[in-house]
């Protein structure tokens, strides 16, 4: 009988987050150890983005309670969010500030040395193949380089947790094979966690240790990617998740034109046109 005691990097107990008489998280049980990758997988407006807000305590929750690295999402928010690494769906940036100087803010707001603050720039500027950019203003970047610096951003302070909304967004195919590689080389050369938000489903099985698949802020079902597929008896990822969510069928994705008045939908205009000329 094994003496090892497993530690919870992130643990929530009945999670409710209610935006008036919306329920965006609803009774969201999580423990996931420290060293695992997990995986919130499930389509926009489910409550993937609402909940790693929680886990930041960037807003609290309704309900329920949550500790992220031990510390309490409310009562301890400051150390939380020094404890880990954010990437956001929708990142903001400076953009009169270049690379180095937004980066060294950054390092700043987490009181890091500057020497430390200097290397790390150094480091992260390499990895992202960034060199001979890191002086220009950041208004003058493509939208992959922004997504770049805001996981340079993310990682400055060598976070234990690192959560990322929509890692591989607005990057081309070869600059989302580098994060990727990234994320795997977090895991299993720094014994990072890491919490993953996507729609995407290759990413979430290639990634992940353990995915949860939340539809409408409930959490339908958790487990590796391998027990997944098997328990609903499908091909790959994507055919088990169509089954546990149901397929969007394509009368529902063109009921919208059967709703169109008559003035604004071209087709039955044309209609009535040409059996006036007739």
């Amino acid at each position: 009988m094994s003496n090892k005691i497993e530690r919870i990097a992130i643990k929530t107990t009945n999670l409710v987050k209610k935006f008036g008489n919306v329920i965006a998280v609803n009774n969201l049980n999580l423990k996931i150890p420290y060293g695992c990758t997990y995986g919130l997988l499930g389509p926009n407006g489910a409550g993937k983005t609402t909940t790693v807000r929680i886990l930041n305590s960037i807003i609290s929750p309704t309900a329920g309670t949550a500790k992220v690295g031990g510390f309490d999402v409310i009562t301890q928010s400051t150390d939380v969010k020094l404890n880990c690494g954010f990437l956001p769906e929708s990142p903001g940036l400076y953009q009169k500030l270049t690379a180095k100087e937004f980066l060294k803010f950054i390092g700043e707001l987490y009181y890091l040395p500057k020497e430390v603050i200097s290397a790390r720039i150094e480091e992260l500027l390499d990895i992202f193949d960034l060199e001979g950019r890191e002086n220009d203003l950041l208004e003058g970047y493509s939208r992959g380089m922004k997504q770049k610096i805001c996981l340079c951003a993310a990682l400055i302070q060598d976070p234990q947790i690192i959560f990322l909304d929509e890692p591989t967004s607005n990057l081309d195919p070869a600059a989302a094979r580098m994060v990727k590689d990234l994320i795997l080389d977090l895991v299993n050369k720094a014994d990072k966690t890491i919490f993953i938000c996507t729609h995407l489903l290759d990413a979430a099985e290639e990634l992940c240790d353990v995915i949860g698949i939340i539809d409408k802020g409930v959490l339908k079902l958790e487990g590796s990617p391998k027990d997944i597929i098997k328990s609903q008896n499908a091909s790959d990822l994507e055919d088990a998740y169509l089954k546990i969510m149901g397929a969007v069928h394509i009368e529902d994705l063109l009921a919208w034109r059967e709703e169109v008045p008559n003035s604004v939908n071209p087709r039955k205009n044309s209609k009535k046109r040409k059996k006036a000329r007739g």
